[in-house]
């Protein structure tokens, strides 16, 4: 598999769509469709059932440079690649073809787990599942923050399982099913065009549409979706720092002062703050690149490094973007070198739960020798 080249149609396309999408906080219907065509949205799926077996490494690598092009395409991406790890970690018999329609990108995935009732600790549903007294499960779950908001076709969605008492179960539910619908709009500072709104779940699902062992979905939670979604939102904030850091360079190196004849960069000021830049980049993303490795192969530092990773980029992100619009002064304020959409759309990872701030006492806890989630 030559990743790049298969890449490179898909970045020009969202690249050539991001301010639209942004500017209209509309869908980025386009850069999808791109990514389905391409065969990236099978990107981790096993090349047995028809995916390109890609790995954590390849799966950063693409996050990242998609967010350097359009955050909302990055984001849409790496939620797919979360319901789509997390489906076929125990894949759901109910939808027998789940694995190949993942696979040839002919269905879109995304995660519904966060609730108005335990806000960013998305690990912790209020919505109950009950048994209906004839072999299926009833359940009303009302989510927030739903990436591709009725544009999926499969959404993990959790809820507190009928069967195991203080136990979570995942349900893979189709996005045509009765029942499902989105019940607000979005509009945020950044990443406009992730459609990530709230939904209402109200169902009935038979046994087969389970994911995994009855009760087992917390263990899902931390196994599966947390390595993935923190490495993913760690690559595109990197991402996103590395491009307005990109843009920053050119734009310091060309704006002149015509009465000194000097640039911006030839001011020490400004060149020990880009030099800064370069060495956070630096740091976090070689932290990227052995979290991923980590998880490809774990061992025991593995959880120590999911939990870092996703606070470190976030940081790094935000703290580099903000110099990049430090920098370019007023050009970075206006739109045409597109710092200030990377600026606007970097906000957004560390308010996404888990945020940096609770990955913080997370690795606290876990370096001290306390329980994470206790």
């Amino acid at each position: 598999m030559n990743l790049d080249s298969t890449l490179q149609p898909v970045l020009a396309t969202a690249a050539e769509h991001a301010a639209d999408v942004d500017a209209e906080g509309r869908f980025p219907a386009e850069s999808v469709s791109a990514l389905a065509s391409s065969g990236l949205l099978g990107l981790t799926v096993g090349e047995e059932d028809g995916g390109l077996g890609g790995g954590p490494e390849q799966f950063a690598h693409v996050s990242s440079a998609l967010a350097a092009v359009c955050g909302s395409t990055a984001m849409i991406y790496i939620m797919h690649v979360c319901g789509t790890m997390t489906a076929l970690a125990a894949p759901p018999s109910g939808l027998p073809s789940l694995p190949s329609d993942l696979a040839a990108g002919r269905t879109l995935a995304t995660l519904a787990f966060s609730e108005p009732g335990s806000r960013s600790h998305f690990w912790a549903p209020v919505s109950q599942a009950k048994r209906d007294g004839g072999g299926e499960v009833e359940f009303t779950a009302d989510k927030s923050w739903v990436t591709s908001a009725g544009h999926a076709g499969l959404y993990v969605t959790s809820v507190l399982s009928a069967d195991e008492p203080g136990g979570i179960d995942l349900f893979a539910v189709t996005g045509t099913e009765p029942g499902v619908s989105v019940t607000g709009a979005f509009r945020g500072l950044g990443l406009r065009g992730n459609e990530s709104a709230p939904m209402r779940f109200e169902l009935t699902a038979p046994d087969d549409r389970r994911i995994g062992q009855a009760g087992g979905g917390f263990g899902m939670m931390t196994d599966t979706v947390m390595p993935w979604f923190n490495l993913g939102n760690a690559a595109v904030s990197l991402g996103l720092a590395r491009a307005s850091f990109d843009a920053a360079v050119r734009h310091t190196g060309g704006a002149t002062f015509q009465h000194l004849d000097q640039t911006l960069a030839d001011l020490p000021t400004i060149r020990a703050r880009l030099a800064r830049m370069s060495l956070q980049l630096e740091a976090a993303g070689a932290y990227l690149h052995k979290t991923a490795a980590s998880i490809a192969a774990p061992d025991e530092t593995t959880p120590l490094h999911v939990l870092g990773v996703k606070a470190l980029a976030n940081d790094t992100a935000l703290t580099v973007t903000e110099d990049a619009m430090r920098v370019c002064g007023g050009a970075a304020f206006s739109n045409h070198l597109a710092i200030e959409r990377y600026f606007r759309d970097a906000r957004a990872g560390s308010v996404m739960a888990p945020t940096a701030d609770a990955l913080y006492d997370f690795y606290g806890k876990a370096i001290t020798g306390r329980p994470v989630f206790g």
